[in-house]
């Protein structure tokens, strides 16, 4: 019996979890056989970058819905490794924006097969599997309403019913 089913929603993130170490263990093995430098977690800075010129550290906090601060840690470390360059908006001297590198550029160009062949592996996994169908639509439905209504919230208003 597979203990990770037994408890059910009490294991949910647990869950998540694991599946993402393992999802990002097998990228970063795919990545290193290759012999490609790519750390999977530059992704979402990589794709954005994919599908703008340029970016502002502001923006790119805003669309990734991270802090800041992470934002100028995870550029400050790709700037060390010469993958991205960081100068100050023509329009706005406060604001800091983000462009891939001539190297930079060269490694998207090497991993986008990469992730065009993830794209075709993971929809030929939901095909087969009709409860895969929809998986990330309903985790986008699940991201939102405890966006909207906290976990940690309902959690507490639940137990404050039960006494």
């Amino acid at each position: 019996m597979d203990f990770y089913r037994t408890p059910g929603y009490l294991i949910f993130g647990s869950r998540l979890r694991r599946l993402s170490e393992y999802y990002i263990s097998e990228l970063n093995s795919v990545y290193q056989q290759l012999g490609i430098p790519f750390d999977t977690s530059w992704f979402s800075f990589f794709y954005i970058l994919s599908k703008t010129e340029d970016i502002s550290l502001v923006d790119l906090s805003n669309r990734l819905q991270i802090s800041h601060s992470s934002v100028s840690q995870m550029i400050h470390n790709l700037r060390r490794k010469k993958l991205v360059k960081s100068v100050r908006d023509k329009q706005d001297g406060r604001k800091q924006v983000v462009t891939l590198t001539k190297l930079g550029r060269k490694m998207l160009d090497d991993i986008k097969p990469v992730w065009k062949s993830i794209e075709s592996i993971m929809s030929a996994f939901e095909a087969e599997e009709e409860s895969l169908t929809g998986f990330l639509e309903r985790l986008s439905k699940l991201e939102n309403a405890l966006k909207a209504k906290p976990l940690g919230e309902c959690i507490l208003a639940d137990m404050q019913l039960a006494h």
